[in-house]
């Protein structure tokens, strides 16, 4: 009997190393795979954060472009505006010259 319980406690022991050698591996392989995933997780990250940083800059960029095309519309209805009082005076200078020069004819021709 104490034969038999020996040879069990060793078929015992060699089963519980083999289970333990399987858990090892297995506890490898999962180490392995949790870094290989953090890796990754960290090369999105950084990817992201470049992306982010990328479309920041061209957001901003657009921001100066539209101010600047606000300025520049701006400064066109000024001279649009400028533009126009000058047409009205000329318009009235002109009137007036035709004016006396009608004047002077009628003049002239008595």
């Amino acid at each position: 009997q104490l034969h038999l319980a020996t040879s069990e406690k060793t078929q015992l022991t060699k089963s519980l190393e083999m289970v333990q050698n399987e858990l090892q591996e297995k506890e490898g392989e999962m180490k392995r795979a949790i870094s290989e995933y953090k890796d990754r997780l960290l090369q999105a990250e950084k990817e992201h954060q470049e992306t982010n940083r990328k479309n920041e800059a061209e957001i901003e960029a657009c921001h100066e472009k539209i101010s600047s095309l606000e300025h520049f519309t701006s400064s066109q209805k000024l001279e649009v505006e400028h533009l126009k009082s000058n047409k009205e005076q000329l318009n009235n200078s002109l009137n007036d010259a035709n004016q006396a020069l009608g004047e002077l004819l009628k003049t002239k021709v008595r």
